[in-house]
């Protein structure tokens, strides 16, 4: 049987090549492709400020909680988890894999990069800084968490001495960390070119909503389409089709470590209990059921799932402690004899339940741990004969609901609580003036030398660009610092560096 190979030559073309070895250093026969590309995210600028940007609770005012950086190794680790168990489930030709046939052959160290690259792009403060950066941006190709990965892996990051800050005749001609195309393919999340303006986006706006974009930016079409063509050995290909293995199993890791890591951070924090789970306020299912049914019409899952749905859901396969087995072999005249004696019984066994999974460590890990477990258990393989590198991974329906209720519940019921929205609306200010001020007339005197060197070659609106990429690589102390320098009346000794 012939089969297309899931990677080809072109896979691992790079932007510049020959890449220069400094000091007569041998070429590195004995490290793949994809090994040389996970090592330069590990010692990428951006990847480390990723410790200082907030997951779900601020980090300047705990260090115990989750913060970008550590929930994109935990998203690495999944994504590996399920890359080796579709490679051992699958055989090079996408079929069930006896075992002395070869493996599908996906590659772990391009899916761990994937995983730890994903988040790159986000700014301080969350959804609420890629909001304020994206109207900032609003008329010069807007802002998004996803696009901006992109950017920094193949354009900001600094892994080449350039001349001129990178530009020729104008035109930005930065490679960034010079990734192979394949890995540079496995972050692209949307292919789609981000609306330049207003008026364009209003054109694919949902009921008036001008929300960050999903895509990339028209600045760096070109980057993308020759991934593309590189990744398709260019073959043709529908607009807005584009998404890689690695990247649909980036895709499902990233949902299932944002659906119950954020939740366990949530009990640690005591922002929500699992009694909220078993018991939602009637205001909060309601969003819950209908934001649910949204996104399993994008799954393209035709089902529509009611309250009482997602409550048995809940009860029965995320949080099974409901006290039914107190009750069995009990006689319905017993039942009803004892009715309070039972019910009491059950609402006690469910509330010391939910306390132990709230405030024992080694039990709410391992609450944690074992939906992660069977959520991962649930990822199979969509094979795609013609084009392998377009090949699905998707969990099992039941699993892919389960996910979606779960992250659905913790989005509604933690980010969105008023604590975090304050915190939030402040970041969102900050960002806004930061922006703002570097953008007014020789504003660009306050960017770090290197960055000022990048802004004078740039052209026109592009300048723009240059900002909002240097405001959003800030961490988010470091946002708050800049932002004190700029308005208060204690800003920061001019004797620490920018």
């Amino acid at each position: 049987m012939s089969v297309k190979s899931l990677y080809i030559k072109s896979d691992f073309k790079r932007e510049k090549e020959p890449e220069p070895f400094e000091n007569n250093l041998e070429p590195e026969d004995y490290r793949s492709s994809w090994r040389r590309d996970y090592a330069r995210l590990i010692h990428a600028p951006s990847f480390r400020r990723l410790q200082g940007k907030t997951q779900l609770f601020p980090g300047v005012e705990s260090d115990f909680f989750r913060n970008r950086l550590t929930h994109s190794i935990e998203v690495a680790q999944i994504a590996k988890s399920i890359a080796l168990r579709i490679n051992y489930n699958y055989n090079k030709y996408g079929k069930p894999r006896k075992k002395k046939e070869k493996s599908l052959g996906i590659s772990p160290d391009l899916v761990e990069f994937a995983g730890l690259a994903h988040d790159l792009g986000h700014p301080p403060f969350g959804h609420q800084g890629e909001e304020a950066l994206d109207e900032c941006m609003m008329e010069y190709g807007g802002f998004e968490g996803n696009a901006q990965t992109i950017r920094l892996l193949t354009k900001i990051e600094k892994k080449f001495k350039v001349e001129n800050s990178g530009f020729i005749d104008g035109k930005d001609k930065r490679v960034g960390l010079n990734l192979s195309m394949r890995t540079i393919a496995s972050v692209l999340k949307y292919d789609r070119v981000i609306p330049e303006n207003k008026a364009d986006r209003l054109e694919i706006a949902k009921e008036g909503e001008l929300l960050p974009v999903k895509g990339y930016y028209k600045c760096d079409e070109s980057t993308i389409n020759n991934v593309k063509s590189a990744v398709l050995n260019n073959s043709p290909l529908p607009h807005g089709q584009f998404k890689t293995v690695e990247c649909t199993i980036m895709d499902i890791a990233d949902d299932i470590a944002y659906s119950t890591y954020d939740l366990e951070d949530g009990f640690k924090a005591g922002f929500i209990s699992p009694m909220d789970l078993l018991f939602p306020s009637a205001t909060l299912m309601e969003m819950v059921v209908e934001k649910v049914n949204r996104n399993l019409v994008k799954e393209s899952i035709s089902k529509v799932l009611t309250k009482d749905e997602v409550s048995d859901i809940i009860r029965e396969s995320i949080l099974p402690i409901d006290g039914s087995t107190i009750i069995d072999g009990y006689s319905k005249e017993d039942l009803g004899e004892y009715f309070l004696d039972f019910a009491g019984s059950i609402v006690d066994l469910q509330y010391r339940t939910a306390k132990l999974i709230a405030g024992d460590g080694s039990i709410r890990t391992g609450f944690t741990s074992s939906i992660v477990g069977r959520f991962i258990r649930g990822a199979k393989l969509e094979f795609n004969k013609d084009q392998p590198a377009l090949s699905k991974v998707k969990l099992d329906d039941s699993i892919r609901i389960q996910v979606e209720i779960l992250k659905t519940f913790t989005f509604m019921s933690q980010i969105a609580s008023p604590r975090l929205k304050i915190a939030e609306f402040r970041g969102k200010d900050i960002v806004s003036k930061i922006f703002n001020t570097l953008d007014e007339e020789n504003g660009y005197n306050l960017l770090p030398d290197d960055v000022q060197k990048v802004y004078k070659e740039a052209n026109g609106a592009y300048k723009k660009r240059i900002i909002c990429d240097f405001v959003s690589s800030m961490t988010d102390r470091y946002a708050i610092e800049f932002y004190g320098r700029l308005i208060s009346e204690n800003p920061e000794t001019i004797f620490k560096p920018f």
